[in-house]
């Protein structure tokens, strides 16, 4: 699938109904088309049903798609979200990992309603509760627009910061190491998204980020999502020189959820380039689209 040398709009984050967009798939893709997307990935937490959905139901002149995933991870050294391009979604390790990842998403889901029980008095209805534990995978945004329905938050951020983010886990987490190693097994590229943002408020900077990069592609990182929504120009411009200075894949993404996030489809900060970096230009021609 060749692409003319122009192109620039690319957005490689992305959330459906699968995980805590609000878009589904079917939904997701026309939006697409029409923000003038020319390739995208859909990048759930912790599943790859939207990926099959997307796959089956293209049609020729649709925008160019790429199998994603993204796993929440967490080593010694602090916390990740490590995105997966371009695997082979029928590929067993990928996904017993979804599988085994999805099953910590719904522990700390239950566990995350019983601390908001124990210590708020914030209940749900037996029927509320048993339709958020049948999403695909339910998170922090289902439970916080439960909340504001019930009056117990005037709103999601609040829900989030203020309340369910006070419950911590101190398990539940794949390795980085883990999850890049699937990917790899998998057929995939390993990326690092939003590569500043740490664990809530963190930022990780200076020596702390170069030996976050050089610990991770030791273990197989392929590439940093060096344009994202939440970046400055300023940390575009790090991140791309990271990414220069180790030979690394530039992707951008907007983290994009639909009514769950004040973000629009395609805002990655990307298009405000004059050409494309070269490792977005390797990246592309890695997934078949340059």
């Amino acid at each position: 699938m060749g692409m003319d040398k122009s192109f620039v709009n690319i957005d490689m984050h992305m959330h459906s109904a699968v995980s805590d967009g609000t878009d589904t798939p079917d939904e997701l893709l026309p939006k697409v088309k029409e923000a003038g997307i020319d390739v995208f990935s859909l990048t759930d937490h912790d599943g790859i049903k939207g990926c099959r959905e997307i796959m089956r139901n293209r049609r020729d002149g649709d925008p160019a798609f790429v199998c994603g995933v993204e796993f929440s991870c967490r080593n010694e050294y602090g916390k990740y979200h490590i995105l997966g391009y371009h695997y082979d979604p029928d590929a067993l390790p990928v996904n017993r990992l979804v599988e085994k990842t999805h099953s910590f998403r719904m522990k700390k889901t239950v566990d995350r309603l019983d601390f908001l029980r124990e210590e708020f008095g914030f209940d749900f209805s037996a029927d509320d509760r048993e339709r958020l534990l049948s999403l695909d995978n339910p998170g922090k945004p289902h439970i916080a627009n439960l909340m504001v329905r019930y009056g117990y938050a005037p709103n999601k951020d609040v829900a989030i910061s203020e309340y369910i983010n006070k419950k911590r886990f101190a398990d539940g987490y794949i390795s980085p190491e883990e999850a890049i190693g699937v990917i790899v097994a998998s057929g995939g590229i390993p990326v690092l998204a939003h590569p500043f943002f740490g664990d809530g408020d963190q930022l990780i900077l200076g020596d702390d980020m170069q030996s976050r990069l050089v610990r991770l592609m030791e273990c197989g990182l392929r590439g940093v999502e060096a344009f994202y929504s939440g970046f400055s120009p300023k940390m575009t411009a790090e991140m791309l020189e990271y990414a220069a200075r180790f030979g690394l894949y530039v992707t951008a993404g907007s983290d994009y959820h639909g009514e769950n996030k004040l973000v629009h489809l395609g805002d990655t900060g990307i298009k405000k380039c004059d050409f494309l970096p070269e490792g977005t230009i390797a990246f592309l021609r890695a997934i078949g689209v340059y």
